[in-house]
């Protein structure tokens, strides 16, 4: 990449609107809690559960965010530290958005950092990352409101159907991830299924014993544990 290019994905301009998208962000996550806080008492949570799920949360954050670190290093030599920040910060997903710049690069007839890559190529790039993000962002917007009425007339008639379907959407959509993976190599398949154990054993384990941050550990413990096992299967193959 051009230190032009670098001039113009580092730039002042765009500092400020990475900080406001981040500012937005950090905002919401406040008026969030605060809500949440202030519901507690209705359903039937006291304040000691509420810091107790807070502190679960920011756990259950630690491990993914590991694997994102890794990718955001690559990232700030190819993107720049503004547009990296703005668009993990929002999405969240290193390997989505690794993906979009690399489609925004050859839609331009480039590779993503490579020769020609020029100033215009770095715009087309941007400019793919930002419309293929704002899918999910305005059906959100949309149909929030009329997804969370549906729910409710189906939570009234009968509250196990939306219990199974909850359940199954999201056994489907962590599953359908998981597999594409799985399928890549068996080191792949070797870290997915030594994290699947890992869970169910400390789960199993923290259920009998009542211990309830072996629970707010769980997945950092078992993404660590995945994650030896498929580097050792990699030096073995």
């Amino acid at each position: 990449m051009t230190g032009e290019v670098m001039s113009l994905a580092n730039s002042p301009v765009l500092w400020i609107i990475a900080l406001f998208i981040i500012g937005m962000v950090i905002f919401q996550a406040i008026i969030f809690y605060r809500i949440a806080k202030e519901a507690a008492p209705a359903a039937g949570l006291n304040q000691e559960e509420v810091k107790r799920a807070a502190r679960t949360g920011f756990i259950s954050s630690i491990g993914p965010s590991f694997g994102i670190a890794i990718v955001i290093i690559s990232l700030l030599a190819l993107l720049g530290s503004p547009i990296t920040l703005m668009r993990i910060g929002i999405v969240g997903s290193a390997a989505t958005e690794t993906a979009a710049a690399q489609i925004g690069a050859n839609a331009f007839g480039v590779d993503l950092g490579g020769d020609g890559f020029n100033m215009q190529a770095f715009t087309t790039m941007v400019w793919t990352m930002c419309l293929g993000g704002m899918g999910w962002l305005l059906f959100t917007l949309f149909f929030t409101k009329s997804l969370g009425k549906t729910e409710s007339k189906v939570r009234k008639k009968n509250p196990k159907v939306m219990a199974v379907v909850s359940l199954a959407a999201m056994l489907g959509a962590f599953g359908y991830l998981l597999t594409e993976q799985m399928v890549n190599g068996l080191n792949y398949a070797v870290a997915a299924v030594v994290s699947l154990t890992i869970m169910v054993v400390i789960m199993k384990v923290a259920d009998r014993t009542n211990i309830s941050w072996l629970r707010e550990w769980s997945l950092g413990i078992s993404m660590v544990f995945g994650m030896v096992g498929g580097s050792l299967m990699t030096t073995l193959m």
